[in-house]
């Protein structure tokens, strides 16, 4: 049974995802802020987290970024009431995996959870596909039009990256500091000189894109 983390300080929205999550087969723990989610966290893993933004004691983003810098990979959903730019901006630059906006389709939640945790799984398996190509992790291999490509270590896990969250949008300096890593020397131009070739390798495919997203960063599309 997979298990959701719920951070939510309005109880009766909390109690509405639990319910919801409960009825379509989730093991679902609910709590009211960012520091009750981390004490859940040391305790149980989870699937999973679901997470409000502005909640007292450490709002979302906030959890967010604690997770991620003690290296914890966890998909998590942020729903919040805030529908600016910016804070979807702020949102996935702290490392979430997906966003929602108040007021919210349960359903679609359901459909969103279940979505991370395919592609949590895959990542897992060390092989990952998209459309007709694969991406094999543990040799750095892309199958593509049935001719196998071995690729450079940074592109390879740029491009894997990217596609095992289709649509999802990663910022520069989020993929250098995954990629490349917190202390690296390189600056985000490592970035785009690594999109730019892998654009030119796959510009033929019919299968997947590369999207700028002006000003944030890079985003994978299925076709």
């Amino acid at each position: 049974m997979n298990k959701v983390l719920i951070a939510e300080d309005d109880k009766e929205l909390r109690q509405l995802f639990q319910q919801v999550l409960l009825k379509n087969g989730f093991f679902v723990k609910g709590v009211s802020n960012g520091i009750e989610a981390l004490a859940e966290i040391e305790k149980d893993s989870f699937d999973v987290i679901i997470s409000d933004v502005m909640m007292p004691e450490m709002d979302g983003f906030t959890l967010i970024r604690e997770l991620r810098e003690a290296g914890n990979n966890i998909p998590i959903l942020i729903i919040t009431a805030k529908d600016a730019f910016n804070d979807m901006y702020l949102g996935f630059h702290s490392g979430t995996d997906d966003y929602m906006v108040k007021p919210i389709n349960i359903n679609e939640m359901v459909l969103r959870v279940n979505a991370l945790i395919r592609r949590a799984q895959m990542f897992s398996e060390n092989k990952q596909t998209i459309g007709s190509t694969v991406l094999e992790r543990d040799s750095f291999t892309v199958l593509h039009n049935g001719e196998k490509i071995v690729l450079p270590q940074k592109e390879f896990l740029l491009l894997y990256k990217m596609a095992s969250y289709p649509n999802k949008i990663f910022t520069r300096r989020q993929l250098m500091d995954d990629i490349w890593g917190y202390d690296s020397e390189s600056d985000e131009h490592t970035v785009e000189v690594h999109v730019g070739k892998l654009r030119e390798r796959f510009r033929d495919s019919t299968d997947f894109k590369i999207v700028t997203m002006r000003g944030v960063g890079y985003k994978v599309v299925k076709l």
